[in-house]
């Protein structure tokens, strides 16, 4: 066996010193088996010397760069390859300390590959001679690019994910438009922008603040921002500012498109031609921005806004994912916002008709009735539409006080409002009892189709038997402030809500106090989420009223005491003072 040990694995440079005439081929051979190993093999090899230049490079070292052998040599790694990430600290470690190691490099070179961002896996040796002096460092590289990309597209994947689920949670939280903005712009920053604006269309026809002919006018809504460029976005178009695309820009011919438009590495001619367009003088350049994102906001087919990202700085331009997860937000950001542009409207329409069948409210016929009233719409603008109140002057001298609250909110609960109130006068000037009132108007809206139910609760004030009868239709008590101060609540006998058609309803008759004053309210002013409603009621009991005061002054204080802000609900309260015959 010993007569095939190759001659390599001798001492070499005997060999070299005295070689006999059969070794020389045989070194030959050799040599060149181990460089077609070497330079045939699919991975990197290079020798270093201490400095870290190339002293050799294999062919496929030379493939992985895209530079030449002649150019490689005598070059160091950083020159070569500058934008190649490796910790030279732990390569001149090697040199230190003798231990081979691994590491990871990341980046690109010049050769032309398919990978979006090339990996390799390294390991570095050193070199000596026999005397320990260091000559170098040997590396093989193996490149690990495919399946390093596999993985940052899994986590890319994984983070897209990520962002929306998220976004279900955090956008389009309330029924508020202003609020959805809001949210829609703080989510993008700092995950996919440095700064996002939402813009909302205006969609004026007339008036100051109509845009010129074919001109899309936009009204900046919402901006989030990372602190180092708030101010000077903020400076070029703030909140409430108007932002105009006319025809003819590419971003105007993306949003009549329903398209995103991007432009990484903005240039003057962009913002000359209105591709980016702003009436503020300062350019995006001044403050760092260099990549502009804008994304439709569409619902159904209606343009609703747009949203627009910026970077800065040294944060990279936008990329292909970058799009498609910001467009998947704009999407769901935009029917976000027009659920909420849905219910403002609806809001609008319930508080306005609310306004139209309470104005007479609380300012009944007879002057000798002393009443005062307070309506506090809810703060969700989902929840407006279901109290109502009315103060009644009969022909005989008595008086009519009612409070009640429609199941549900919204428009429908305004309207059925509106039903149940006109029923209930219509009923009132036939001189019937509270309980009978009640009963017909129960069976007249139940005849009638209407769906709503209600709480109702009357009060019939007689000043010349100087009694005040009750009757409640599934309603909380009432309340009386006597003329000492205290309150105290009135215990009536209940029946079921207005609507159902089966209503059976009991009148109670209490003498009047001199000089006290009944209130009458809705849920809103005490009931809170969560608690138990015998504990809200005793909040009444624990009122510090004076009775002495007006009937507003006692109002104010009682909402001043119990109702909350934001308001969660309706609150309507009706006080009336008792009077002498």
């Amino acid at each position: 066996m010993d007569a095939f040990r190759p001659l390599l694995f001798e001492d070499v440079e005997a060999l070299l010193a005295g070689p006999t005439v059969g070794d020389l081929p045989r070194l030959v051979e050799e040599y060149g088996v181990l460089r077609q190993l070497v330079e045939g093999t699919a991975a990197g090899v290079v020798v270093l010397d201490t400095e870290l230049r190339f002293l050799y490079v294999n062919p496929h070292m030379v493939r992985i760069s895209g530079l030449s052998a002649a150019e490689l040599l005598g070059r160091t790694l950083a020159e070569s390859s500058p934008e190649v990430e490796r910790p030279e600290s732990v390569l001149r470690q090697v040199l230190y300390d003798g231990q081979p190691r691994e590491l990871v490099g990341t980046g690109h070179t010049r050769a032309d590959i398919p990978f979006t961002r090339r990996a390799w896996h390294a390991t570095y040796h050193r070199l000596q001679d026999d005397d320990g002096r260091v000559l170098g460092l040997a590396g093989i590289f193996l490149e690990i690019s495919a399946p390093q990309q596999h993985v940052d597209e899994l986590e890319r994947a994984h983070r897209r994910m990520t962002l929306l689920d998220t976004a279900t949670s955090r956008i389009g939280t309330t029924s508020d438009v202003q609020a959805t903005c809001a949210e829609l712009a703080q989510f993008m920053v700092p995950d996919l922008a440095d700064a996002a604006g939402v813009e909302l269309n205006l969609d004026v026809k007339a008036g100051p603040h109509r845009p010129p002919p074919g001109v899309l006018r936009l009204r900046r809504a919402a901006l989030a921002a990372v602190p180092g460029i708030k101010d000077a976005v903020l400076a070029l178009a703030g909140l409430g500012d108007t932002l105009d695309y006319p025809p003819g820009t590419e971003i105007r011919a993306c949003l009549d498109a329903g398209l995103p438009w991007l432009s990484n590495g903005i240039s003057e001619q962009d913002r000359q031609s209105g591709a980016v367009h702003t009436d503020r003088s300062t350019s995006y350049r001044n403050i760092g921005v260099h990549s502009v994102l804008v994304l439709p906001l569409i619902a159904g087919r209606r343009p609703l806004g747009t949203l627009s990202l910026v970077r800065a700085f040294n944060s990279q331009g936008f990329t292909g994912d970058d799009v498609s997860v910001a467009l998947e937000l704009a999407h769901r950001a935009a029917r976000a916002l027009e659920r909420a542009a849905l219910h403002t409207r609806e809001h609008s329409m319930a508080l306005e008709l609310q306004h139209a069948l309470l104005t007479d409210a609380g300012a009944p016929t007879d002057p000798r009735a002393p009443t005062a009233f307070r309506y506090l719409p809810a703060d969700d603008v989902a929840l407006i539409g279901g109290d109502w109140f009315d103060s009644l002057a009969l022909p005989d001298g008595r008086n009519l006080l009612v409070i009640g609250d429609v199941m549900g909110h919204g428009v429908e609960a305004a309207v059925a409002m509106s039903h149940y109130r006109s029923a209930l006068r219509a009923l009132a000037m036939a001189g019937l009892p509270p309980h009978l009132l009640l009963t017909h108007a129960d069976r007249t809206v139940a005849d009638s189709g209407f769906d709503r139910v209600a709480t109702c609760l009357l009060a019939l004030e007689d000043p010349v038997r100087q009694t005040v009868s009750y009757a409640n239709a599934g309603h909380l008590p009432p309340a009386f402030l006597s003329p000492d101060g205290t309150v105290a609540l009135v215990e009536i006998p209940v029946g079921p809500p207005l609507g159902t058609g089966f209503g059976s309803y009991t009148t109670l008759t209490r003498p009047t106090v001199p000089d006290g004053v009944l209130l009458l309210y809705t849920d809103g002013l005490v009931e809170r989420r969560g608690e138990d409603i015998d504990v809200s009621l005793r909040r009444l009991t624990r009122l510090r009223l004076s009775p002495r005061a007006s009937l507003d002054a006692i109002l104010d204080d009682v909402l001043a005491q119990l109702a909350d802000a934001p308001a969660e609900d309706d609150i309507a309260v009706l006080a009336a003072r008792s009077r002498p015959a």
